[in-house]
């Protein structure tokens, strides 16, 4: 067989990632709150491209307006004014209320709105009872439409006065999915040290819990707030496409049409990249190929299964009749996505940049991982 060219299957790569940004479906979140309540800083915190810093988004309501940012699969309905006095209060319900209703009708999963995060500052150390109203009042007219309400309670310096916010918050049985507290952002506390950040994580694995299937890969493609999710969800698009390939390795497939397993692979090296949310060049994949074949030959380029991969998978055995068994076929998947996946999360936690990935570092930590998980895979 002759031999496969790397930059166009590199290219096929960043063909395949574009193609599975672009079938995203959108996440609409109504935020909803006081003004100066943190929501800003809640919706940058929590969402990459920080949205809220430039000041975009235009109005849809006299209450309301739309945050979107070219390429992004995410927009944010931010209702601004919330003030006490119920004549404004009852607009802003009215308006998200609508909001809701227009966005069903059009039957359409990229108009609907899919989930409402009422803020509550916490560091104000009291909840007004006209917010309470507001929220029950809401919950009460949401019964139908059922968008799942989560209260965030902001600015949560102190936990101690989070939970007992909390539970205030609990014991009015209002009809909402949960009540988290959050800090978006470390602060410093003069004299005393630096508050850290927590809370998102939380949010994100409940909105994770609440948001349809079809969703979820729009939700981890734009947060930024919660590795483990990420890695979750590309651990479930590695294991599908180790299955796929133990189907196509159950022929069993000759060494030299192992290229077989190309568009399974690319297609999950496609779907780890998108879930990390990362913009990835051709460079960084034609480096990821070069260091995966540099570690046995046996991935996406496929020219040939060379015999010394074998010896890094515990109980392949000796090779028969120069084919790949099912089992190994999945083997080599899982090594390949796995490795790639700690790649990515090198990068998310900034112990190493994109632009590393196609250098000589980035070449031989891919090497390595891929190497160390052909071992670990029974």
């Amino acid at each position: 067989m002759a031999g496969i060219d790397a930059e166009k299957i590199a290219q096929e790569a960043i063909n395949a990632i574009a193609e599975k940004i672009k079938n995203l479906n959108t996440l609409n979140i109504i935020v909803a709150g006081k003004t100066g309540v943190g929501k800003s800083t809640l919706i940058n915190s929590v969402f990459k491209e920080k949205l809220a810093d430039t000041g975009m988004g235009k109005p849809v309501t006299s209450h309301m307006r739309k945050i979107t940012k070219k390429g992004v699969p995410l927009a944010i309905y931010d209702t601004r004014g919330f003030e006490l006095g119920k004549e404004v209060q009852a607009e802003v319900k009215q308006e998200v209320m609508d909001t809701i209703s227009k966005g069903l009708a059009t039957q359409d999963i990229n108009k609907a709105i899919h989930c409402i995060w009422y803020c509550i500052n916490t560091a104000s150390n009291r909840i007004e009872p006209e917010e309470i109203e507001w929220l029950r009042e809401l919950s009460m007219e949401n019964q139908i439409t059922q968008v799942p309400i989560i209260v965030v309670l902001t600015q949560s310096f102190s936990k101690k006065k989070a939970q007992e916010m909390r539970q205030v918050l609990l014991n009015e049985n209002l009809d909402i999915i949960q009540i988290i507290p959050v800090l978006a952002e470390d602060y410093e506390i003069e004299d005393l040290g630096v508050a850290k950040a927590y809370g998102l994580d939380v949010l994100i694995k409940v909105m994770g819990e609440v948001l349809p299937d079809e969703l979820m890969d729009t939700l981890q493609h734009v947060q930024i707030a919660c590795l483990e999710e990420k890695k979750r969800r590309a651990q479930a698009a590695v294991a599908t496409a180790s299955v796929a390939a133990a189907g196509e390795g159950a022929a069993p497939i000759p060494f030299s049409d192992c290229a077989l397993l190309i568009p399974t692979q690319l297609g999950m090296i496609a779907s780890i990249t998108v879930i990390f949310g990362f913009d990835v060049n051709k460079s960084v994949i034609t480096a990821l190929l070069s260091s995966s074949i540099g570690a046995g030959g046996a991935t996406l380029l496929g020219k040939t299964v060379v015999t010394n991969l074998l010896k890094f998978i515990p109980g392949a055995g000796t090779v028969v009749g120069g084919v790949i068994s099912a089992g190994t076929a999945g083997v080599i998947t899982a090594a390949l996505g796995e490795a790639y996946i700690g790649i990515m999360e090198l990068v998310f936690k900034g112990d190493m940049s994109i632009d590393d990935l196609g250098s000589k570092k980035g070449k031989y930590a891919m090497s390595t991982m891929f190497k160390e998980q052909l071992k670990m895979k029974k």
